[in-house]
């Protein structure tokens, strides 16, 4: 037997729909379009980067792969390797793992780029606007097949880059993650923490 699929006029219908999975599912034009699972390397990465995290700002403001950001555009849904989350947020993803477009953004994002072009594209340039559109004030690409780590940071006009790690260097905005202020995540890239 043939089901046919949903279709959802807004994100609040998507967010009442339960397909009794735990599946993730990205909303494109209405539709659901499954979000497939993370490779072994990159769910290590998000994982050593969340130890590092927990340690700094405890464990209740760290969320892996799962937490969902409601965005402008398309699909209506992005679901970040790692984010890290403001106090307030706490409380008010209790009920569900999703930060909406009324909330206030996280503190930081954290892609890691997965292999192939359109995945480079999604992360470097269609996540990048999104996530500038919420006002998120740090987003950190991380790019295993280039070895390098880009920090960008919230400015007046959008995001800046504000770092840019390549080879042994890629490993510094996680080896700096000790100049995290627990209260923000805007210590992290400024040039003016780097080791010269």
């Amino acid at each position: 037997m043939v089901q046919a699929k949903p279709k959802f006029s807004s994100f609040d219908e998507y967010l009442a729909y339960d397909d009794g999975t735990d599946c993730l599912y990205e909303l494109f034009n209405g539709e659901l379009i499954a979000v497939p699972p993370e490779s072994g390397f990159n769910t290590s990465l998000a994982v050593f980067l969340l130890v590092h995290f927990v340690a700094l700002v405890g464990h209740r403001r760290v969320r892996p792969h799962g937490l969902e950001l409601e965005v402008r555009g398309e699909p209506k849904n992005r679901f970040p390797d790692l984010t890290i989350l403001r106090e307030e947020h706490i409380q008010l993803l209790s009920h569900r793992n999703t930060i909406r477009l009324t909330m206030p953004p996280p503190l930081l994002v954290v892609e890691i780029v997965s292999p192939g072009e359109f995945q480079r594209e999604r992360d470097y340039v269609a996540k990048r606007l999104q996530y500038q559109d919420l006002g998120i004030p740090e987003y950190w690409i991380v790019n295993p097949e280039t070895q390098t780590v880009l920090g960008l940071a919230m400015a007046a006009d959008g995001f800046a880059e504000v770092g840019s790690f390549q080879g042994q260097q890629a490993s510094y905005p996680v080896a700096s993650v000790s100049s995290l202020n627990p209260n923000g995540c805007g210590a992290i890239c400024q040039r003016s923490n780097l080791d010269k």
